[in-house]
């Protein structure tokens, strides 16, 4: 099993569900790159966003160490 990130889901999937298009959620978890990708695509045209919105609903969202978002709170 991989190691377990110290940022939470939470915090994680509201920002991607209300601010994903802008890729806040990815700076949240240090993918600073990914994150600014995200906003001139936005959000590869939401496709992108729902697909991270999926894996961190269900645990399968890594920081940007490696390190997969497995608790919530």
């Amino acid at each position: 099993m991989s190691e377990s990130s110290e940022k939470k889901i939470l915090p994680a999937f509201l920002m991607c569900l209300f601010l994903g298009p802008l890729g806040i959620h990815r700076f949240f978890v240090g993918k600073a790159g990914s994150g600014i990708a995200q906003i001139f695509t936005f959000g590869g045209f939401l496709i992108w966003c729902l697909v991270d919105l999926i894996k961190i609903a269900s645990g399968s969202f890594k920081d940007s160490d490696g390190k997969t978002l497995t608790e919530w709170t």
